[in-house]
């Protein structure tokens, strides 16, 4: 049928979109001006001692002619509860984080689902004696858990956040309409996938059919209207979120390495040190006063400057 078509196309420039926007984003940050160093220790890829202390590799004496270690699995313990979880969220704002916790959580879990099904159906497509019972029926109650468990966290925890925003005064002054219509979006979307599947009643392919048809183009799969409507505002979805501040998952990633975490000395850098060199010909335009950023002064005069001369006692 021409509408299954139709809905494969538009999945699958969605699904585009999503990766060349995202893509789009990654670059964006990673060619972004060097950051002002947050300066907040201890950084999760230290030596495990220093971290137990909250110490950095300066402290050690002549540490400019000692060697460093990286400790990946220190920034894998930071990382994994900070993503999976929101420990930041939840160690400082609480009550919010009762409300983004659930949002956030069942969008993994409707990530984990749609790589369950294309796993189940690929598998399926290419090697089918292998998704023949157990491994079959494994797959297919893990998808069914996760898929309904997703939606329902993404639903009741997008309509937290919204009442939120819409209740909090102190949100309100940081919430804008596309805030507002971003919520509503998802919690549109997933509401009208799972008020299709669940009064489906049988009588329409499930998600694995489906699944099916869209890796295999099959035009005879049937898809009740509902069904369509959802579909297709999830790959819109998908293909907007990048171009919005929801694509701050990216922005999270330099924030913490490239920012909270990054500790690289411009003594060992020759190439931070280039770049610091072209920022000191830099010239701001900043108003506060003590900055003295007229536009006429570098970064390099600033800095050599004393911000407080010519200032009253």
């Amino acid at each position: 049928m021409i509408t299954a078509i139709l809905i494969y196309l538009l999945i699958y420039a969605g699904i585009l979109l999503f990766v060349l926007g995202t893509l789009g984003r990654v670059v964006q940050y990673a060619r972004a001006p060097y950051h002002l160093r947050w300066e907040l220790y201890p950084v999760p890829h230290e030596d495990a001692d220093r971290v137990a202390h909250g110490g950095s590799y300066f402290e050690t004496v002549d540490w400019w002619t000692k060697p460093t270690h990286f400790n990946l699995w220190g920034e894998v313990k930071a990382m994994v509860p900070e993503m999976l979880f929101l420990k930041g969220l939840w160690e400082f704002n609480r009550s919010l984080w009762f409300c983004s916790f659930p949002f956030h959580f069942g969008l993994y879990l409707l990530t984990g689902t749609i790589g369950l099904l294309v796993a189940q159906e690929g598998l399926g497509i290419l090697l089918p004696g292998l998704v023949v019972g157990g491994v079959g029926v494994v797959l297919t109650t893990l998808h069914v858990i996760t898929g309904w468990l997703g939606a329902g966290l993404v639903i009741v925890g997008g309509t937290a956040l919204l009442l939120r925003r819409l209740t909090d005064k102190q949100l309100r002054p940081y919430t804008t309409p596309g805030d507002i219509f971003n919520l509503l979006f998802f919690i549109f979307t997933f509401a009208m996938l799972a008020a299709a599947y669940w009064t489906s009643g049988g009588a329409f392919p499930g998600v694995a059919a489906f699944t099916h048809g869209l890796l295999t183009f099959d035009a005879q799969v049937r898809l009740p209207g509902l069904l369509v409507a959802g579909l297709a505002s999830g790959a819109v979805l998908a293909a907007y979120i990048p171009f919005t501040h929801m694509s701050h998952f990216v922005a999270k990633y330099f924030t913490y390495h490239s920012v909270r975490w990054d500790d690289t000395a411009s003594a060992r850098s020759p190439k931070l040190q280039q770049r610091l060199a072209v920022y000191l010909t830099f010239r701001p335009t900043w108003a506060a006063s003590h900055i003295g950023g007229d536009g006429v002064k570098t970064w390099a005069d600033i800095a050599a400057g004393n911000p407080t001369q010519g200032t009253k006692k």
